[in-house]
């Protein structure tokens, strides 16, 4: 514990031991007085009480004082405070099974919704990026504080094309790591030291998992568990399904959760299913951010200071249940 002013502790226990001396300076005169007058106290227990009913008040009073005193050094400590910081990619599926409507108004319209919320949720604490996935992937907002430059390039986003689902974590992963990022030739085993480590990062990937091309996405969850960075998915649309219209023909898409699931699951993330609108702007309030924590200065003053008027309350309300007065 530190002090803003660290002299009005030395004032403290001097007035407190002044203040002290006295009272009992004046209680001694005030026995003296009575026994030279020959006017004796209550004795054994009724002594005791007596002694208590005239002193408790007092020493409660005088307790206030170097409490007040310690308030008005303005005390300080050192606490951990848990935060919400990092970095969160949010990565949007863009391809054309996005405009199905099994999720009212589509996919992605209500995929943008809820991303809007969540980020309007975020403290400053967080930067938030955006990507946009259908073939290719293509960050459309580098990691910002600024969360309106992010709604902003939430609210520009159109679908079209296939879903690369495995190259949108890739560019994920360099968004977070600021390097380019691919999967290693050959199997070869991925380090830390390449990567990094970004335990206060999180990808959360808006999808319906239906991917067309691109890296596989479970190895490309892979590296990201590598260099600690946890992948939340959202499922948008349902299992059963229905059918879009792509250059004039119908074709069928359906909710994949098995993809989504496994690549959450590979870097420690969950999966997120969300079958309706209302669903999916609950889950996005839901999903599980890192928590860091960092040391900050905690004035106490306002305790020290509570304590003290409880202390002065308490003495006199006895003074005026004892003695009939305010002491």
């Amino acid at each position: 514990m530190t002090f803003h002013h660290p002299l009005v502790l030395a004032a403290a226990v001097l007035v407190t031991a002044a203040v002290t001396a006295g009272y009992v300076a004046l209680q001694r005169r005030r026995g003296a007085a009575l026994a030279a007058a020959g006017l004796g106290g209550p004795t054994g227990r009724g002594a005791r009480r007596a002694a208590l009913r005239r002193h408790l008040p007092y020493a409660l009073l005088l307790a206030a004082l170097p409490v007040l005193l310690v308030g008005l050094a303005r005390p300080q400590a050192e606490m951990v405070v848990p935060r919400a910081a990092g970095t969160v990619v949010l990565a949007f599926d863009v391809s054309n099974s996005m405009s199905a409507e099994d999720v009212a108004p589509t996919r992605l319209a209500a995929a943008q919704s809820a991303a809007i919320g969540f980020v309007e949720e975020q403290p400053d604490s967080v930067d938030v990026a955006v990507l946009a996935f259908g073939e290719q992937a293509l960050l459309t907002q580098e990691p910002t504080a600024d969360h309106a430059a992010a709604v902003a390039a939430i609210k520009r986003l159109a679908a079209s094309g296939g879903t690369a689902l495995g190259q949108a974590i890739l560019v994920a992963l360099g968004t977070i790591t600021g390097r380019p990022v691919s999967l290693p030739a050959d199997g070869a085993a991925v380090t830390t030291e390449q990567l990094g480590y970004w335990p206060s990062a999180t990808i959360v990937v808006f999808s319906d998992g239906q991917q067309t091309g691109g890296p596989d996405a479970v190895a490309a969850a892979e590296l990201a568990a590598a260099a600690g960075v946890r992948i939340q998915t959202v499922g948008v649309g349902t299992v059963r399904g229905t059918t879009v219209e792509v250059d004039g023909y119908q074709l069928g898409t359906a909710l994949d959760e098995t993809l989504l699931t496994a690549v959450a699951q590979t870097t420690g993330g969950a999966h997120h299913p969300a079958g309706d609108e209302a669903t999916l702007a609950d889950t996005t309030r839901s999903l599980d951010l890192r928590l860091t924590t960092r040391t900050e200065p905690v004035e106490l003053t306002a305790p020290f200071a509570g304590a003290a008027l409880l202390l002065l309350t308490a003495g006199g309300l006895l003074g005026i249940r004892w003695q009939g007065r305010i002491v």
